[in-house]
């Protein structure tokens, strides 16, 4: 159970109607993410708002009252756990911060679960350690200008199904009637004694298809977890029969270390943790 503390992300949009207006209010306002199995009992004890998952489901957001202040709460995750992110004005932040983790700490009560406590504070390298632990993209690692959402396994996120125009539409509908050539994989090593850092080469049969972009501990498997594109040496598609097939190994410091492939992330592929089903993904 984490409570992760960051600063509000600009974000960046495509106003295609003269009378948009952008307003940046990255310096006014903080972001405090909580998550974890018991992210909901602890919202819950701090505001009215009804939590569950019918009036809550995932990837919803509304404007809640918490601790007297109002935020705008979102139930996203970067972590691959159910949680809610908190948006609330710089002046606001410092006394949810602490209302939530009072509520974290707080002596055992009835009214909240045994295992409540346990509450902790958790930063960046954590969200780096969970984030690629659970498949999830990075930007400028897993994902740059040069990649492609079908490379990158994204194609979810570009509304082909719709008749909706978009920005590459014609580029992307290009590439998937003519294949992919390049495709980010997952790899995991069969040591779990061994650590990577990212950079090393991914070979299969004793070729070498590409160079591993992201790397990390992974802590709930127990072993090291890496991503990276891979290229066929003589050019032809990526399909799921390649990725499947072969002997797979990474490079680091000289030494060729075996590796398991992944076609889906290894960690709650069914995604049942975020729709906080932690008994049916254990």
């Amino acid at each position: 159970m984490a409570v992760f503390i960051e600063p509000a992300v600009a974000v960046h949009l495509a106003a295609e109607a003269s009378s948009s207006e952008i307003l940046d209010h990255t310096d006014d306002m903080a972001m405090l993410s909580i998550q974890g199995p018991n992210s909901r009992a602890i919202l819950q004890q701090l505001s009215d708002t009804d939590f569950s998952d019918a009036a809550f489901p995932f990837s919803s957001h509304k404007v809640i009252t918490i601790a007297g202040h109002k935020a705008r709460a979102l139930r996203l995750s970067f972590v691959g756990e159910m949680g809610w992110e908190l948006h609330v004005p710089n002046e606001s932040a410092v006394a949810d911060y602490k209302a939530v983790m009072a509520t974290g700490e707080a002596p055992q009560s009835p009214s909240l679960p045994c295992s409540l406590q346990g509450l902790v504070n958790s930063g960046y390298r954590a969200i780096d350690y969970l984030s690629c632990e659970k498949g999830y993209r990075h930007w400028h690692a897993d994902i740059r200008p040069d990649d492609t959402p079908l490379e990158a396994g994204l194609a979810f996120t570009c509304k082909l199904k719709t008749d909706t125009n978009f920005l590459g539409r014609q580029a992307i509908e290009r590439q998937k009637a003519e294949g992919i050539r390049k495709k980010l994989v997952t790899l995991t090593l069969n040591d779990p004694s061994k650590p990577l850092w990212g950079l090393e080469g991914i070979w299969r049969n004793n070729e070498v298809l590409g160079y591993v972009r992201r790397a990390e501990y992974a802590f709930y498997l127990g072993r090291a977890i890496a991503y990276g594109y891979v290229e066929r040496p003589d050019g032809e598609r990526i399909t799921s029969d390649f990725l499947k097939s072969g002997s797979w190994q990474l490079e680091a410091m000289g030494t060729m270390l075996d590796a398991s492939l992944h076609v889906r992330s290894p960690f709650d592929p069914k995604n049942l943790r975020v729709k906080g089903l932690y008994s049916e993904a254990s």
